[in-house]
């Protein structure tokens, strides 16, 4: 199955849903995530992308779990169609649960749920509550409810076989609009309870499409679009490479000791090597900016 979204309304009720089994699959091996870590970061990501959705094009969130569990943080970021995240300790272990399922509320612990929207024309908005229960599910239908005054309902899952790949990953958002009906929410409730896990649904095959049918039965619903959801990180070398140039003078002089200088991304686990002539270029670049500076402010001081 493709890793899609698929959006959908139904009486004043917005439904999405989301596939991203290959995705999840990518980036747990890519971070190589044990079992519980898996869990973990695929929950998130797929939250993050449900929530990107609410939002506008070129708007970006960012999502993290900040607990004192095990895992320490896991961390999600969304914009559009595109997805990418991380977790501070991907060898993270613990029993499972007694019903038999990964353990990631313990896991992640008790803590915050903090959340980053990058608006258009706008600064950034950050929000956070407490966490329910470090499920990643539950803590973003607290979120929604306790910071932004959206009742929500969220199904995050995440399927890992014993060898540690995954198997299924997905999950659905639920909103009511403005002028929902009682009528409508009781319906929906009843469905969400007498619904299976997401992630069973997906690992027999049902697609986004369906869940929201499921989900929606006794209701008029309507499919607005299915789109494709991806894996994709918005590091590169000359990114990082700024970020380096960015130092202080004192900072840029100890790395210009070295012969080379690594920089890691946490998001794709990318590693870029920059040579002792490059980092030299941008302290030479960094004294120059400074002389200029403080030139430019002598300057100023003889014309007073």
């Amino acid at each position: 199955m493709n890793d899609v979204l698929t959006k959908a309304t139904a009486d004043g009720v917005r439904i999405y849903a989301l596939s991203t089994t290959n995705l999840t699959r990518e980036i747990t091996k890519q971070h190589k995530c044990s079992h519980l870590a898996s869990a973990a970061l695929g929950r998130a990501m797929n939250g993050a992308l449900l929530l990107a959705a609410t939002m506008k094009e070129n708007e970006r969130i960012s999502v993290r779990f900040k607990g004192d569990g095990p895992i320490g943080e896991v961390v999600a970021d969304a914009e559009g169609n595109c997805v990418r995240g991380y977790v501070d300790n991907p060898d993270v272990f613990l029993p499972l649960k007694d019903d038999g399922k990964l353990d990631v509320g313990g896991a992640v612990g008790k803590g915050n749920i903090i959340v980053t929207r990058y608006l258009q024309n706008s600064e950034p908005f950050t929000g956070y509550c407490e966490l329910a229960d470090g499920e990643i599910a539950d803590d973003i239908t607290k979120y929604l409810f306790e910071s932004e005054q959206t009742p929500s309902s969220v199904a995050l899952g995440v399927l890992v076989d014993k060898d540690g790949n995954v198997t299924a990953s997905g999950g659905f958002f639920i909103q009511a609009m403005p002028g929902c009906s009682d009528e409508v929410l009781e319906k929906l409730e009843h469905n969400v309870n007498t619904t299976p896990y997401v992630s069973q649904l997906l690992e027999i095959g049902y697609t986004p499409e369906k869940i929201i049918e499921i989900l929606g039965r006794d209701l008029d619903v309507d499919i607005k679009e299915t789109i494709p959801v991806k894996f994709q990180c918005r590091c590169s070398r000359q990114r990082l490479m700024d970020a380096i140039g960015s130092l202080d003078v004192h900072s840029l002089e100890e790395l210009a000791q070295d012969e080379e200088t690594e920089a890691h991304c946490q998001f794709c686990n990318n590693t870029y090597i920059y040579s002792k002539m490059e980092i030299e270029k941008l302290l030479e670049a960094k004294k120059a900016a400074q002389a200029d500076a403080a030139n430019a402010n002598e300057e100023v001081k003889e014309q007073k």
